[in-house]
């Protein structure tokens, strides 16, 4: 946790903006009836208030008062101690004026935003003619009152905005059915193992470039992306268009205190997968140092195979997937979820959300809640070549590397000048992966399910392993 001074800083820094100032007693959307705290933390509130006047905040968890000015514009931030998980609780604001605002039906637990594209966004009822597998099976069992879901509603704006629309809910098959089922999945798998109340915050809009959740200044380090933006470009772009998401969606809820971040993006970044792993890095950079939590756990899924030939001819989002990899080990605290097992050839948007919202969620139980007993995302390590057969090593692959669906593999290429790629022979020993093609004699590189659209069958532990090239 950071210094009360630097969160009064800050926060006094995300609240200058456009929002009226009047004489009752407000709080931005987040801070609702039904909202989910963190549990054992030092959590951040923020509002409005009469200018100049005192606001007074009792938490029913300890009937504790906590008594904070108004500035001359009428803003205040405080910080409050929650307890362990818990509830339902109430906040009672009070600016000794007329205004009083009661918060009811407040949760202590685990609060976790969820942030993407389209694949994070993906409702429980699916798009049309797209559904969600296991749809119908969920919504009939999915009451949950302590499994707390707020949407923000889509918003690109030019500048910073201070609050979003949307409002908590509690898991029904009424709240679900629009709500996001990566999401969802990521959250019923927290609540099963913790079992204490959870929140999902979802801020995501289908088709976002990565781009588009970033601050300019974060953005100055890429002269690719468009640094000078224009109303007209918002209005043109909107979920494209660099900041605008920051602006309008993510930007209010800064210094929201919260366990971590779950991600599953990358999509529309595919035609520009060269800077990807940087701009990833830098993004997840500029969230952390805005949020002033620290490291926070940031947890992704990598994008799923599609046949993006459907699309254009000449891309491979193989490299997109790659630059996920390499941005793993940039980001401290960040563990990717693969999904190279869970695609849809002829659809972008893979029906198997169960499967990317539980290993998004074996990450979090496993680095994040110490929970023992769980596998590991083996990961390509290194190669060597004897004669004319390569022998691929793995790290983080103790139980070993196998084919899902028997003793050879397909999905193996070798080449002699690392361009021209020939189908190999694949099989394993123990934990190495031997490649051979009796079409390449001399071989320098071995790539391993490196398509647009593929099944991945190499797996370690009951999870698939990324596709890779040994040389770039």
């Amino acid at each position: 946790m950071h210094k009360p001074s630097k969160l009064i800083i800050s926060l006094s820094a995300i609240l200058l903006g456009s929002i009226s100032v009047t004489a009752k007693v407000t709080l931005p959307r987040i801070f609702s009836d039904g909202m989910v705290l963190q549990q054992q933390a030092d959590c951040h509130l923020w509002g409005t208030a009469a200018k100049n006047h005192n606001v007074t905040i009792t938490t029913s968890w300890d009937q504790q008062k906590h008594t904070i000015k108004a500035n001359s514009e009428g803003r205040w931030t405080l910080t409050v101690k929650t307890p362990k998980a818990g509830g339902p609780y109430r906040l009672t604001l009070n600016d000794h004026t007329d205004s009083v605002l009661t918060v009811k039906d407040v949760l202590i637990g685990e609060l976790w935003l969820c942030s993407g594209q389209s694949n994070m966004e993906m409702p429980m009822k699916g798009f049309k003619g797209q559904p969600v597998d296991g749809m119908l099976e969920t919504l009939l069992h999915c009451d949950d009152p302590q499994l707390r879901l707020f949407t923000v509603q889509r918003h690109a704006s030019l500048t910073p905005v201070d609050d979003v629309t949307g409002e908590w809910q509690p898991t029904t098959s009424a709240s679900l059915r629009n709500f996001s089922a990566t999401a969802y999945f990521f959250g019923q798998a927290l609540r099963q193992n913790l079992r204490v109340p959870v929140g999902l915050v979802v801020c995501c809009w289908g088709g976002s470039a990565c781009e588009a959740w970033m601050a300019a200044d974060w953005l100055k380090a890429f002269p690719q992306v468009r640094q000078t933006i224009q109303q007209t470009d918002v209005e043109k772009l909107q979920q494209r268009c660099p900041t605008a998401l920051y602006n309008g969606m993510l930007h209010p809820l800064i210094g929201m205190t919260m366990r971590g971040a779950i991600w599953y993006q990358g999509e529309d970044n595919v035609p520009r997968y060269s800077y990807y792993a940087d701009l990833l890095t830098a993004m997840v950079r500029g969230w952390r140092s805005q949020w002033g939590e620290g490291n926070f756990p940031f947890y992704y899924a990598q994008i799923a195979p599609y046949d993006y030939t459907l699309i254009d001819d000449t891309t491979n989002s193989a490299l997109l997937r790659e630059q996920q990899m390499i941005a793993e080990q940039q980001i401290p605290n960040a563990r990717m979820a693969v999904l190279l097992d869970a695609g849809l050839r002829y659809g972008i948007h893979p029906r198997k959300k169960r499967i990317a919202g539980e290993r998004l969620a074996l990450l979090a139980l496993a680095h994040t809640y110490g929970q023992q007993g769980l596998p590991e995302f083996a990961v390509y390590s290194n190669v060597t070549f004897r004669n004319d057969t390569a022998v691929v090593a793995f790290d983080r692959s103790k139980e070993w590397v196998y084919f899902n669906n028997g003793t050879t593999s397909q999905n193996f290429e070798i080449s002699d000048d690392n361009i021209h790629w020939k189908q190999a022979d694949a099989w394993i020993n123990r934990n190495r992966v031997y490649v051979h093609s009796h079409e390449v004699q001399h071989p320098v590189a071995v790539r391993y399910a490196f398509h647009n659209w593929v099944e991945g069958d190499l797996f370690h532990d009951g999870l698939p392993v990324s596709s890779f090239r040994t040389k770039q």
